[in-house]
Formats: C-alpha cells, sequence, structure tokens
C-alpha cells in the first residue's frame, strides 16, 4: 500500500509547494548565516536536489529539517574548501576609483568595522537583526520564522544595536 499523501514528499505537487513554501526562507538563512560570497542560492538548489534524491527516505514531516540541515552542511563545505582556496592564491589589491584617497580609506574603514561588529554579534543576534532591518520583517514574522517567542527576537535585536553602538563609535 503506497503512502497517504500528507507523508509522500516525492509526489511532484507536494514538492513544487514545499520548495515555494521553504525556498526563500532557506536562502535567507543561509545569506545571513553565511553572506552573499558563497552563492546561497546554489546551495538552496543543490539542498531541494538532495531532497529530491532521498525524498523515498525522507517524510515530510522531516523534509524541512534535512533541507536546512543540508544546505548548513553545504555551506559549510564551500566556507571550508574557500578557506583552502585563498590560501593558495593572492588575491589583487589595485583598485582604482574617481573619490580621494582619504574618502576611499574612511570608506574601507568604515566598511570593515561595519563587518568585524556584524561578526562579533551572536549567531542569533545577527540573524534577528538582518531579517528586520535588511529584509524588514517584523519581530512576529521573525518570531514565526526562527520558532521563538516576539519577546526573544526584541531581545535579539535589541542587543544587537547596542552592541553594533558600542563597536563602531564614529556613527
Amino acid at each position: 500500500m503506497s503512502q497517504p499523501l500528507n507523508n509522500n514528499i516525492c509526489q511532484e505537487q507536494l514538492f513544487e509547494r514545499f520548495y515555494k513554501k521553504h525556498s526563500k526562507n532557506l536562502h535567507d538563512f543561509l545569506y545571513y548565516k553565511f553572506g552573499e560570497h558563497l552563492n546561497p542560492q546554489d546551495k538552496v538548489q543543490e539542498a531541494f536536489i538532495k531532497l529530491w534524491q532521498n525524498c523515498g527516505k525522507v517524510s515530510a514531516d522531516k523534509a524541512k529539517s534535512f533541507l536546512f540541515t543540508t544546505a548548513n552542511n553545504l555551506m559549510l563545505n564551500a566556507v571550508a574548501h574557500q578557506k583552502v582556496v585563498l590560501k593558495y592564491r593572492k588575491l589583487p589589491q589595485k583598485h582604482s576609483t574617481n573619490e580621494s584617497p582619504e574618502f576611499v580609506m574612511q570608506e574601507k574603514e568604515y566598511h570593515q568595522k561595519l563587518q568585524n561588529a556584524l561578526a562579533n554579534l551572536t549567531e542569533a543576534q545577527r540573524v534577528a537583526f538582518l531579517m528586520n532591518r535588511v529584509e524588514g520583517k517584523r519581530f512576529k514574522e521573525i518570531a514565526t520564522l526562527l520558532d521563538i517567542s516576539t519577546k526573544a527576537v526584541e531581545k535579539r535585536i535589541y542587543g544587537a544595536l547596542k552592541k553594533l553602538r558600542e563597536e563602531i563609535d564614529d556613527i
């Protein structure tokens, strides 16, 4: 006897609805956690391919967990590969602009301060902060996506803002 419709992720219509429901959230999760330089959209596609290849082994209620875990592992593998690549390659440092050298220097310093400040946030704070400030999601939406309370989201975002203000004191 075949599996009930609710438990069979191998059916095309169910898989397509699953893809439409979770692909953007998965992309945003990977983007906020790892950044754009590792192509989170590609990892989303690869994760869905792996889910499709293993659809007979993964029940519908475990599919989201499988998908996010697979995508996260793909990104971690990409990070490890990037470290090896950077170890053996020197990147060119010459760039020309029309701005004054002082402006370019200040811009680089500010960008570096911002990146360091964001990197020093906890993962929970960084994800909540970027979902709110970059994507424009409301606290309640973030709480639903992260499966936490609205108060926890508020605490994470306000904690992130406090740390950012402390670390970037020139604003």
